[in-house]
């Protein structure tokens, strides 16, 4: 399969909106490997495979933290290129997967190069306020940021998925049965990674039993995942308002 310079643009402008921090899209959506790996199925012509792979290479982000500004890895590069490097050169999920996570931590140089950049545009924003032009703060807190992400984000996004995907399977096809064995152990491997980082935050405090008991009733109870969120949900509100609820006579025996 070969892939086309317009589907590739539309790869680069859906990692802009991955990561563009635009309304709706974004961090908690689009930038999710599984749903930016739909999405580049549907760009190439094979969601089902696109939605498969994107899943395999959420796994290593179950765990995922941005806090403080910091980015560990660039799951919404990984997911895009990493599904269109799969599709286009056959890859199969491990494979593509063992490439996903070198070009996720590659991104990460994307986000830094926006977050140094936009701090030019915040003292924009303070020029505008000390000369009264309010009218103006916009472009500095949406038009040029947005313009500034746009360029670092589609531009190289669509080189790498154009220029990467054509040599792929050439690429692939020289490496030997062992070195391609590697690279799929290795893939087999990051799925255990990610859920060993994600067991890292649930295994503390009061939480362990709710993760045990979790397991339980999605194994042998049946039922489906909806039934399994509801309960889920309505389990933490009842835990939230039982603990809130002796906070105060907690507090009341200390004094």
């Amino acid at each position: 399969m070969s892939m086309t310079l317009v589907q590739a643009v539309f790869l680069g402008v859906t990692y802009w909106l991955a990561i563009g921090n635009l309304p709706f899209v974004g961090l908690w959506s689009l930038q999710r490997p599984l749903v930016c790996g739909l999405v580049t199925g549907i760009i190439l012509g094979d969601p089902v495979q696109g939605a498969v792979i994107g899943g395999t290479i959420n796994l290593v982000y179950l765990g995922f933290m941005s806090a403080g500004g910091s980015m560990p890895a660039d799951m919404g590069l990984a997911g895009i290129l990493g599904t269109a490097y799969a599709i286009v050169g056959g890859l199969d999920a491990e494979t593509a997967l063992a490439l996903a996570v070198p070009i996720g931590i590659l991104g990460t140089i994307v986000w830094y190069a926006r977050m140094t950049v936009d701090s030019v545009f915040v003292h924009m924003a303070d020029q505008y306020i000390e000369k009264g032009e309010y009218h103006k703060i916009w472009r500095a807190n949406v038009l040029f940021p947005q313009m500034f992400a746009f360029v670092i984000t589609v531009i190289p996004c669509t080189l790498a998925a154009y220029f990467g995907a054509t040599y792929i399977e050439g690429f692939l096809s020289l490496l030997s049965g062992r070195v391609l064995t590697v690279f799929q152990i290795i893939g087999g491997l990051m799925p255990a990674l990610g859920i060993g980082i994600t067991l890292m935050y649930i295994f503390k405090g009061e939480s362990k039993v709710f993760f045990f008991l979790g397991f339980i009733l999605a194994v042998y109870s049946g039922l489906g995942l909806m039934t399994l969120g509801v309960i889920a949900l309505i389990v933490a509100i009842i835990y939230v308002q039982v603990t809130e609820s002796k906070a105060p006579v907690l507090a009341e025996e200390d004094d």
